[in-house]
């Protein structure tokens, strides 16, 4: 019977077939789709080991590892300010078997050097794991008490105040310039081969003011070395709750380091929705929680569509920023 339809009306028979095909497609989906993971996955760092990203990416490996019983592997690929292990990433299968953490410098990287892939198109993001504040330090003997005093010698005297930083385009730098951009301040730059190699000119008076983060800076503040006048989150920070936000004196402001738990754009519903739900649920743990915060890190584990959008505007936020600072790859 079939065979003489097909006779008579050879194209509805086809659709009928590919019809009947894609049905069987679909239905077999959410089994192969509920079996994930079922091999081991591999999580891109695209920075050297020991930083943040690195830690937080090991501490969700471990757990993952254990839910799932496959293995989980943190790869290292740094170099080019973490576009060469983003880059892996993008271009991986969109299966959920690759993933990446990356930190602040995917907002700021597109607005300074020419990537071979778009930020905000070829990702999928699963959750935002944490926010790290940074603070504002200067030296005890600096005359500044407090934010606007920074503020108010700024503009008494324009270029005379220098800034330090652990490099071009770093968080401390790019937190720095956004001060700038919303305070129209004029504070000389001064960059350093990282933040540790800043801090004894600090400290010493010879560079007046600093953006670094919480952790990095902590020790000296609580020796005495270092004077902390505001910190860069929205609310106050749990390691220095004495601390008022810079955004008390400057409305508005919020500069954090983050990460962001990733992989390459069109990656299945489901899959995000599985890898979500582990990341939530792992970030949530007390004894992550603890070491996330010993690191100087703020748990955050959102959805997907907030993971999203919170990329979306730091994109655009430090876009604005490096194009008002005149910052280029050959600064």
């Amino acid at each position: 019977m079939q065979n003489n339809k097909c006779r008579a009306a050879p194209r509805a028979c086809l659709n009928s077939v590919w019809l009947m095909g894609a049905l069987a497609t679909l239905a077999a989906l959410p089994s192969a789709f509920a079996a994930f993971p079922e091999r081991p996955i591999r999580i891109i760092v695209p920075f050297p080991p020991g930083g943040a990203s690195d830690v937080t990416a090991r501490m969700l490996a471990e757990k993952f590892a254990q839910t799932w019983n496959v293995n989980v592997v943190v790869d290292n690929r740094t170099g080019a300010t973490g576009i060469i292990g983003t880059d892996l990433v993008a271009k991986a299968a969109p299966d959920g078997y690759t993933l990446g953490l990356v930190a602040l410098s995917f907002a700021i990287n597109p607005a300074i050097h020419k990537l071979p892939y778009d930020s905000a198109k070829d990702f999928s993001f699963v959750t935002i794991t944490a926010s790290n504040p940074l603070v504002l330090v200067t030296g005890t003997a600096f005359a500044a008490k407090t934010v606007k005093d920074v503020m108010d010698l700024a503009r008494a005297k324009p270029d005379a105040l220098t800034f330090a930083s652990s490099g071009t385009g770093s968080s401390p730098h790019m937190s720095a310039e956004l001060f700038k951009l919303m305070t129209g301040l004029k504070i000389t730059h001064v960059p350093y081969k990282g933040s540790t190699a800043a801090h004894p000119d600090l400290i010493a008076g010879r560079v007046n003011i600093m953006f670094d983060t919480v952790i990095a800076t902590l020790p000296h503040i609580k020796g005495g070395r270092l004077r902390a006048l505001g910190v860069t989150s929205k609310a106050r920070s749990n390691e220095l709750p004495e601390v008022p936000p810079i955004a008390d004196s400057v409305p508005g402001y919020e500069s954090t380091s983050w990460g962001v738990l990733m992989g390459p754009a069109k990656i299945p519903a489901p899959v995000m929705a599985t890898l979500n739900k582990e990341a939530v649920r792992v970030i949530g743990l007390p004894d992550i929680r603890e070491r996330l915060a010993r690191l100087g890190s703020v748990p955050v584990a959102n959805s997907p569509d907030e993971a999203r959008q919170f990329i979306r505007s730091e994109l655009e936020k430090w876009t604005r920023t490096v194009k008002a600072a005149g910052i280029t790859a050959a600064n």
